[in-house]
C-alpha cells in the first residue's frame, strides 16, 4: 500500500469520524429539546447519547423491516436516531430515579402537614368570603 492511498484512508476515516461526532450531537440535543426537565451529561455525553440512539434507532428499524434502506445521516435515519436517544434518555432517568423521588418518612409528614394547613386555610378564606 502506497503512502497516498494510506493517506486517502486515513482522510476518509477521520472525515467519517467527524461526520458521526456532528450528527451525533444534532441527534443528543434534539433528544433532549424533547424531553423535558433537568439533562443529564455536558457535550460529550450528549453526543455519545446521540451516537447510541443512532445505532438503536436504526437498528431497531432495520429488526422490524429487513428490506428497509436506512442510512443514519438521512433524514428518515435523524428520525429514527432521536427517537433511539430519546429513547435512551428515558431509561437513563427512569434507572437513575430522576421520575421518581423517593422520600423519608420524615419528609412525607411534613408535607402532608403543610397541605393540611394549605387546605384549611383555604377552607377559612372562603368562609370569610362568603359570609361577607
Amino acid at each position: 500500500m502506497t503512502e497516498a492511498e494510506m493517506m486517502n484512508i486515513v482522510r476518509e476515516s477521520l472525515n467519517e469520524l467527524l461526520r458521526w461526532v456532528g450528527f451525533g450531537t444534532l441527534t443528543g440535543l434534539a433528544a433532549k429539546a424533547i424531553m423535558p426537565g433537568r439533562d443529564p451529561g455536558g457535550a460529550v455525553a450528549t453526543m455519545l447519547m446521540g451516537i447510541g440512539g443512532s445505532v438503536i434507532g436504526c437498528g431497531t428499524v432495520l429488526f422490524f423491516w429487513r428490506d428497509a434502506s436506512i442510512d443514519p445521516i438521512s433524514g428518515k435515519g435523524f428520525f429514527a436516531a432521536v427517537l433511539g436517544a430519546f429513547t435512551l434518555l428515558f431509561f437513563y432517568r427512569l434507572l437513575a430515579g430522576s421520575f421518581f423521588v423517593e422520600t423519608s418518612s420524615d419528609e412525607d409528614r411534613d408535607m402532608h402537614k403543610t397541605r393540611k394547613r394549605a387546605r384549611r386555610r383555604k377552607l377559612a378564606e372562603e368562609m370569610v368570603r362568603d359570609a361577607a
